[in-house]
């Protein structure tokens, strides 16, 4: 029988183990080498659920801790199991934990395959795991012996064991410790490189030394449940180790928490998500002397902000419900959520099909004015995707970020929760037991949904609640067609002209129109976007990504000069990769007074980078110019290749207009008492005559009397998107995409389509035999409730 529960009699096995396996320990494990005949012995800290793969074979996952060897640095270790013995396993072990009679004192797996790990681990495990089947020959001993107490027992005061726990400045590297602190500073759980959840946290306690704990976990509810700074926490088998002269905590095998309320006075009860665990009279009064020292020594924060009091570029905590969720793209997704109180600034509605929303409609109708659109990125989107409708969250560090616009009318307000964990960035899913949430609920239950209604014109439109059926989009067209889809944002004296009269008059002359767009192109929208340049009014196409990492590749055979390494103005970091054809690579941080700034505000040099290396680091830093060295400074690349990257655009100079200046004169910016690093300002000083991305697009208009075609050339102002953000944004693309259906409905005939108002305007262009008239669309937007 390849997994067997034996019993353990006045401290011998009731059967022995075979004669021929030898015990091994964890820290000669080696992958490739033979090991069945070898055997591992210790106990199970950690099991996780009994799931089935992809080919229907069972899998269970436990952490296997070797008790002889806890002051060891690498003392347990990831056993998969598979098949049968999986399913075996996993039932002996959880019936373990629904009954109290038994308890498991010896897990022995032998047979098994050890697998090293591709990466190091964070945790005190093995880099290395076990792997272990019936076919492969495997077995399992699991040992066990009666326990004295009645099966009714549970832990209680009487009967609970002194735990000893240690000041935050008497702790020692290498030790295993029980401990009390107040929160400081924390990162809601987040997935981790590999599969384990990961939470930091840095505690302070009256010794006033500080400890940040990286506490890492397969189950999420057995991290911390820690909802704001000030919270007391209960940390039992937490591993100290010294990094940098500095003390740091880490999760070992049977670590275990409690968290508490920090606020003085509330109720001390504790959070946790296991059902036994040991609380008694003198810790109770260890929590209330620290709550009274924290209310005095830690910078707690007030109330939480409301939307009600959100002010642009804020960035801020947000307790809320949430009313709806929908996936964006592949990199973002959309909560939509509400705290009763209404945002005093226009705020922004993400575009997403209807049959993406996830909600109760008729409730985001009612609330189309108090529920504010968040968009979450990166490593936020797995969590977001779980959380179900009506839970309350709070939402950490949201950025409140005020929408460029021409015209203050219609700018907005976004909300938007960025990728990483920087500055404790996370959503947390608050219980509703939670005094917050109780606070909430209650004012929730108390805004009148009708008196928010009345406040916004029964004409206007959300994005959000349109084409909620066929019904609804049969209105919204109805309404298009009697009204204009665009607004006109200038010569408002002009009066509107004819079609057939526009076209047999004599250019150059302007125009207000009234007509329908029967057809555009081109029809792919991305093809519209091209590179213009103001000085020669050239038009050319937006180089691909071959083209880049073609010059890239190029380039990279070029090694960096050391002697334009660390200048006065910049600090040079080089190191040489890894992979079959070596390359050396230098990245060069411009640095303000003297000293390096935070990523997000720094300009960065880069050379040897590959196109994926540079994307990657235009995520943490503010720019990225690729550059190579010469004998006298570093250069630019070729023009082909863009000469800036921020964010997610790629800044382009014109090879005819432009006379590429030496990369020394950044120095000037860097200087200055605020660096900006604005792509204008840097190609003005690096002698870049800088291309705009703009729309073109051929429109072709019809009224009454005739039909013409009209050309856009616009960067932002007619859509409201940036033309030089729409090829890396899948979000902006689709927006575009819905608002063409609008103004052109494919499959509709002319009579249905809706009017567009606008202003055009007449020019000449000559030929080789004669002038020819043509149009262009201008100071025209499209209309607010269409975008």
């Amino acid at each position: 029988m390849p997994v067997q529960l034996l019993k353990i009699i006045e401290g011998q096995s009731e059967i022995p183990l075979p004669s021929h396996l030898q015990k091994e320990n964890l820290k000669h494990l080696q992958e490739g080498c033979d090991h069945t005949n070898k055997y591992i012995q210790g106990v199970v800290t950690l099991s996780y659920p009994l799931t089935k793969l992809r080919d229907g074979t069972d899998f269970f996952k436990i952490v296997v801790q070797d008790s002889d060897n806890l002051g060891s640095q690498i003392n347990s270790i990831n056993v998969l199991i598979y098949g049968k013995m999986a399913e075996d396993c996993a039932k002996i072990l959880h019936q373990g934990v629904k009954k109290t009679t038994k308890t498991y004192e010896t897990f022995i797996v032998a047979g098994f395959k050890v697998i090293k790990l591709p990466a190091a681990r964070e945790d005190d495990r093995h880099n290395c795991h076990l792997e272990v089947s019936e076919e492969a020959g495997s077995a399992i001993y699991i040992y066990t012996k009666p326990r004295t107490t009645a099966a009714s027992e549970t832990a209680s005061v009487s009967v609970a064991p002194k735990y000893v726990y240690t000041p935050l400045n008497h702790l020692k590297d290498g030790t295993v410790v029980n401990l009390y602190g107040v929160v400081k500073f924390f990162k809601p759980p987040y997935i981790s490189k590999g599969t384990d959840y990961c939470s930091i946290v840095t505690l302070v306690d009256p010794s006033n030394v500080k400890l940040t704990c990286s506490l890492f976990s397969g189950n999420l509810d057995s991290l911390p449940k820690i909802y704001k700074v000030g919270d007391i926490v209960r940390f039992h088998r937490i591993k100290i180790r010294e990094y940098n002269g500095q003390m740091q905590g880490i999760t070992s095998g049977g670590f275990a928490s409690l968290t508490f309320d920090g606020t003085v006075g509330a109720p001390v009860v504790p959070r946790t998500s296991s059902r036994v665990y040991t609380f008694i009279d003198e810790e109770q009064k260890t929590v209330e002397e620290l709550r009274i020292w924290a209310a005095s020594n830690i910078s707690i924060s007030g109330s939480a902000t409301k939307l009600s009091d959100v002010q642009p570029m804020l960035f801020f905590d947000l307790t809320c419900q949430l009313v709806g969720k929908a996936k964006v793209d592949g990199s973002s997704f959309l909560l939509k959520v509400w705290d009763g109180t209404k945002c005093p600034y226009r705020t922004w509605k993400v575009p997403v099909e209807a049959k993406d929303l996830e909600g109760e409609k008729v409730l985001l109708h009612q609330l189309r004015n108090l529920a504010v659109d968040i968009l979450v990125y990166d490593n936020h989107v797995q969590l977001a995707e779980s959380l179900k409708i009506g839970s309350f969250l709070r939402i950490y560090s949201i950025h409140v970020k005020q929408a460029s616009a021409d015209n203050e009318d219609v700018s907005h307000m976004e909300f938007h929760l960025h990728g990483g964990t920087c500055y404790g960035r996370g959503i947390g899913l608050l219980p509703e037991s939670n005094p917050d949430v109780k606070e909430l609920k209650e004012f929730l239950e108390s805004v009148n949904l009708t008196d928010s209604q009345n406040m916004e014109s029964m004409c206007s439109m959300d994005i959000d609640s349109t084409f909620g059926n066929v019904t609804d989009l049969e209105l919204h067209l109805q309404r298009c067609q009697q009204l204009s889809v665009t607004v006109l944002t200038d010569h408002q004296d002009l009066s509107t002209t004819e079609l057939k009269t526009i076209t047999n008059n004599a250019a150059p002359q302007q125009y207000r129109i009234r007509a329908k767009l029967r057809t555009y192109k081109p029809q792919k929208l991305h093809q519209s976007v091209k590179l213009h340049c103001s000085k020669c009014n050239s038009l050319q196409e937006v180089p691909d990504r071959d083209d880049f990492d073609f010059i890239l590749h190029g380039s990279a055979g070029t090694a960096p000069n050391p002697e334009l390494h660390n200048t006065s103005w910049y600090e040079s970091v080089t190191w040489t990769t890894q992979e079959q054809k070596q390359r050396e690579i230098a990245i060069h941080f411009v640095k303000h007074d003297e000293m390096l700034q935070h990523p997000e505000d720094t300009l960065i040099m880069i050379e040897g980078g590959t196109l994926k290396e540079i994307w990657k680091l235009t995520k943490k830093f503010k720019c990225v110019i690729p550059v190579r060295s010469t004998e006298d400074d570093l250069e630019l690349l070729d023009l082909s290749a863009p000469f800036l990257l921020k964010g997610n655009v790629k800044y382009y100079g014109c090879k005819q207009c432009s006379t590429p200046k030496p990369m020394k004169n950044l120095s000037s910016i860097a200087a200055e008492q605020q660096p900006s690093w604005e792509p204008t300002e840097i190609a003005q000083v690096l002698g870049i005559q800088l291309l705009q991305y703009v729309f073109i697009m051929k429109f072709t208009l019809v009224d009454e009397t005739a039909s013409l075609n009209a050309y856009l050339f616009d960067h932002e102002k007619f859509f409201q998107i940036p033309a030089s953000e729409i090829l890396t944004n899948n979000f902006l693309q689709e927006k575009m995409q819905m608002t063409m259906n609008t103004l052109c409905p494919p499959g509709r005939k002319l009579g249905e389509l809706p009017w567009l108002e606008c202003f055009i305007k007449s020019y000449n262009v000559r030929g080789a035999m004669e002038n020819q008239v043509y149009y262009q669309i201008f100071d025209t937007t499209i209309a607010e409730d269409v975008v």
